[in-house]
Parts: C-alpha cells; structure tokens; sequence
C-alpha cells in the first residue's frame, strides 16, 4: 500500500467510530470473528485496542492484519485502522 493511499485511508476513518472492541482479553475468537465480519461489510474499520502498552496494542494490530489478511494503516493510541479491500465475488 502506497503513502497516498494510507493518507486517504487515514482521511476517510477520520470521522468513524470503533466497530470492534477488544478487552482485557485480548483477542479471542470471537473479536476476530467480529473483525472479519466487519471488514466483509464496511472494508475500512477502527478497532479499539484495550490492552497495557503501545508494544502489545502493535503486536496485536500486526496479529489481526495478518489473519484477515488486511492492512495496517494507522495506529494512534488505542484505536487501530484496518483496510481490506471487499471480495467482489464473495456475497
């Protein structure tokens, strides 16, 4: 994914609100469920990330992009930008 294409991401998940939290828990089967059914229906999303430290919040948004197959965009805080572009043929 190319720099513009991360700024317009960045610029588009500006005004969204998380559709996807993920607790003290961490990420279990079904946050990553909920991701991929979220990713399926919106293809840009914000994850909230509520654990302790940037080092684990990084660990786990490097985890969910490669399990849905995503990409990273952004990660400020406890709030993850993920993109994936939606399968025309899946319905």
């Amino acid at each position: 994914m190319s720099p513009a294409d991360k700024k317009r991401l960045r610029a588009q998940a500006h005004s969204l609100k998380p559709v996807v939290m993920a607790g003290q828990s961490g990420l279990t089967d079904n946050v990553h469920l909920a991701i991929e059914e979220a990713l399926d229906h919106h293809e840009l999303i914000k994850v909230r990330l509520r654990s302790q430290g940037r080092s684990t919040r990084m660990r786990q948004a490097e985890e969910i992009s490669s399990k849905t197959g995503a990409n990273l965009v952004q990660l400020i805080g406890q709030i993850a930008v993920i993109y994936r572009k939606k399968d025309k043929k899946k319905k």
